[in-house]
């Protein structure tokens, strides 16, 4: 059986598969049933148009699983020390599965370090009609825990499901979960999204950004499976729980699909996932921030690591005297605060970091950067974001 642990209450949600022994791994719309919708185009990936229902009112999750359940997977990974479990859904006609990349990968395993995951030996999917197949790893984007895999279903009619947008994506709107927590295939939870914006960790020393949070009941198995909204739309790839005691507890995450389509699109056309790196680390500022050190801005993203030779550095930012700590937060307080990034204000450091990861290696950002009273434009070329 592969070696797994709980770190920091964050656990991933692979299931060990030896003796049908389950063990616990490491990570890491409003409306019904009744229109359509069409998901998208990766690469040379097309996905056909799906039909769903879709109106304003009602939540069917009956509905969204007998809709989208032939599209859900499970998926088998072998290693040298074993076996693990995890979910993934179907996106393109010829063959394209997303799931996490901890569940394809050892990432999850304890102490092994970003530059050190391999893949697994193989992987298998199942389909919900219990036919088996090998597929092969195109490849995995660590940053944000995505894989995407390919399988050749002769014979095999493939149904992909809709990708939504994360983006749209509020508060308190229902969600379900289809997957395979403890290895039973074809499992249906539902909840609601409980928080959106949240940063997971990836084990690369970068956050995912833009996560979703769900009480939906999530467990060991689900990683890799599709959150679906009220339209039968895919809006998070499920990926973590928060847990004292390794089960579900009601807090669970899932990896925004905006960002997967990323990597999807990335990983079919390139075999790899670059991201726009500045080279800091950031903290945010809140008024209450801002009147504790007498800041005089009251939002943004304060700098307090510059990496030597980085991209920031080489623009001139610079981060403040002494690290203090206040409200949890580290904090420079005479160090460049980030107000806006080409036009757009910067409110936190998160929403900093998500404009940067939606970024190329290469592209010009336009930052406007507070330091003391006076404010200045600082044009930064982005470097590669270094796993």
């Amino acid at each position: 059986m592969r070696p797994t642990a709980i770190i920091a209450a964050i656990a991933g949600l692979v299931a060990g598969v030896v003796a049908a022994i389950v063990t616990v791994a490491i990570a890491s719309s409003n409306g019904a049933f009744d229109g359509s919708t069409t998901v998208i185009t990766a690469g040379a990936a097309t996905v056909a148009p799906v039909n769903v229902t879709t109106s304003q009112s009602d939540f069917d999750p009956a509905g969204i699983y007998r809709a989208r359940i032939r599209g859900v997977v499970t998926i088998t990974s072998v290693f040298p020390d074993g076996e693990a479990g995890g979910s993934g859904f179907v996106v393109s006609n010829d063959g394209l599965i997303l799931t996490n990349a901890h569940v394809v990968t050892n990432s999850a395993d304890q102490n092994v370090q970003a530059s050190d995951v391999k893949p697994a030996d193989q992987v298998f999917v199942r389909f919900q009609n219990g036919d088996q197949i090998s597929a092969s790893i195109v490849g995995y984007d660590l940053f944000a825990d995505v894989a995407v895999l390919r399988v050749t279903a002769d014979g095999e009619k493939l149904e992909p499901v809709p990708l939504g947008n994360s983006s749209r994506v509020r508060v308190g709107e229902p969600v379900a979960a289809i997957g395979s927590p403890f290895l039973e295939a074809g499992s249906l939870s539902v909840g609601v999204v409980s928080a959106i914006n949240r940063s997971l960790s990836s084990g690369t020393g970068f956050a995912i950004p833009g996560a979703i949070q769900t009480d939906a009941a999530i467990n060991h198995g689900n990683s890799g499976g599709p959150l679906f909204n009220s339209a039968g739309e895919v809006i998070g790839i499920n990926a973590q729980i928060q847990t004292t005691s390794g089960g579900g507890e009601g807090v669970g995450f899932a990896v925004p699909i905006d960002l997967a389509r990323h990597s999807l699109q990335q990983l079919v056309e390139h075999g790899k996932v670059s991201y726009g790196w500045l080279g800091v680390r950031l903290s945010t500022v809140t008024p209450a921030i801002a009147d504790r050190f007498g800041l005089s801005v009251k939002h943004g993203a304060l700098l307090v690591e510059v990496t030597p030779g980085g991209p920031a550095d080489d623009a001139g930012l610079k981060v403040g005297g002494d690290l203090e700590q206040f409200q949890g937060t580290s904090i420079r307080p005479d160090g460049d605060i980030i107000t806006a990034v080409n036009g757009h204000p910067v409110v936190g450091s998160d929403q900093f970091v998500r404009l940067v990861a939606e970024a190329a290696p290469g592209q010009v950002l336009h930052l406007q950067v507070q330091r003391g009273d006076q404010s200045r434009s600082v044009n930064v070329t982005l470097g590669v974001r270094p796993l």
